[in-house]
């Protein structure tokens, strides 16, 4: 009886720690949580409605994700948005991107392709000049963890989720100033389609093209400020 217990004392601590990580890196990718912002983990715990303990094995999380950064004596900090991070993030992204999307399209299940075939017709039903930040940002968010899920590759898709979490930071940086984001949200269509479709080379190719546009788009805003 003592182990029960205790299993269902750890699993109730993991699940407080995963809402506490998802909740703060929410925030962070947003930039509620600033960059170079001090992060209270007392404050953060009376917000979020939990105790210290998630919102440090969060922290530590997080920390893996490049999103915070710790240093001795002085506490946590949100981690700063360099206009260099853009380089080196689409330079991995360039790579892997394309990769999880025509595996995606090799070995996707059907009802797998079933599951992006409903994204792809949120994204096309999608008004992006209506749309809050964080209504965009969650649909941005389905359609590549979508892809990368499909990939069937668990290693894979952890790395992806990791660079396109620092992407989107450095995306909500100029999301207001961005001239076609609907554009941006829409030719999502096309790759959905192709992974659907199984058509590998295409899938692959609109991934690549993907990125790279979204690196331009955001550079040009970056520097036109």
């Amino acid at each position: 009886m003592a182990h029960e217990v205790l299993a269902i004392t750890d699993a109730a601590k993991r699940s407080l720690a995963e809402v506490a990580y998802e909740r703060i890196r929410d925030r962070l990718l947003m930039l509620d949580i600033k960059p170079g912002d001090l992060i209270n983990d007392d404050d953060l715990a009376k917000d979020l409605g939990v105790g210290r303990t998630p919102v440090r094995e969060a922290l530590k999380r997080l920390e893996l994700d490049r999103l915070v950064i710790s240093y001795p004596r002085r506490g946590t900090f949100a981690t700063w948005v360099e206009v260099t991070d853009l380089a080196f993030i689409s330079e991995i992204r360039t790579q892997l991107e394309p990769l999880a999307a025509s595996r995606a399209a090799r070995v996707a299940t059907q009802p797998v392709r079933e599951q992006l075939r409903a994204v792809m017709h949120a994204v096309e039903s999608f008004d992006a000049s209506a749309a809050s930040v964080v209504e965009t940002l969650r649909l941005d968010a389905r359609v590549h963890q979508g892809i990368y899920a499909a990939a069937g590759n668990p290693h894979l898709e952890d790395v992806l989720i990791r660079y396109d979490n620092l992407a989107t930071r450095i995306w909500c940086m100029v999301l207001d100033r961005l001239p076609d984001l609907s554009h941006h949200v829409h030719e999502h269509v096309d790759l959905l389609r192709a992974v659907i479709d199984g058509d590998e080379v295409r899938a692959g190719e609109l991934a690549r093209l993907h990125v790279s546009g979204f690196e331009h788009a955001v550079r040009e805003t970056l520097f036109a400020a």
